[in-house]
């Protein structure tokens, strides 16, 4: 099985181009990425803010050294809930060739193991009202709908 050779780590600047193509698959998304080499730099300042963060991490999966899978990972502390942190997982993407084949499930078992280990109060995590199936993957992950969300566009 797919899933049990790949592998989690932090991203690094090497990882880009990889992740970018897999960003840039994501039609639904509609997050305007691209591999033109006019875009690059707005990657790179990016991911170097990230990647100094103490509370944002970008993770790779990685199979037989190709970069297949990535999400991000954020930590809010709040004042509501006595002070608790929340892990927020963010841009869970999979290389479409290898979707259903439990790598995705990988991803969201280590970001919860990884919220669970900051002491996070919950985990959530957000997709498009419009993506029914990746609904259905998130329930049987263990996520619940119970909130509804809203945002706004600034740009």
């Amino acid at each position: 099985m797919t899933e049990a050779a790949v592998s989690i780590r932090r991203a690094r600047e090497e990882d880009l181009p990889q992740l970018i193509a897999l960003f840039e698959q994501d039609d639904l998304g509609g997050h305007g990425d691209t591999s033109h080499e006019d875009a690059f730099n707005d990657y790179i300042r990016a991911f170097h803010i990230i990647d100094q963060s103490l509370n944002e991490h970008i993770y790779v999966a990685e199979l037989n050294g190709d970069v297949v899978a990535s999400f991000q990972l954020a930590f809010l502390r709040t004042l509501r809930g006595r002070g608790g942190l929340t892990g927020i997982i963010e841009a869970v993407h999979t290389r479409h060739d290898l979707r259903r084949q439990g790598i995705g499930m990988k991803l969201l078992d280590f970001a919860v193991a990884e919220a669970k280990r900051r002491e996070c109060r919950l985990v959530q995590i957000t997709h498009r009202a419009d993506r029914e199936e990746i609904r259905s993957f998130y329930e049987k992950a263990g996520f619940s709908a119970d909130y509804i969300g809203f945002r706004k566009h600034l740009k």
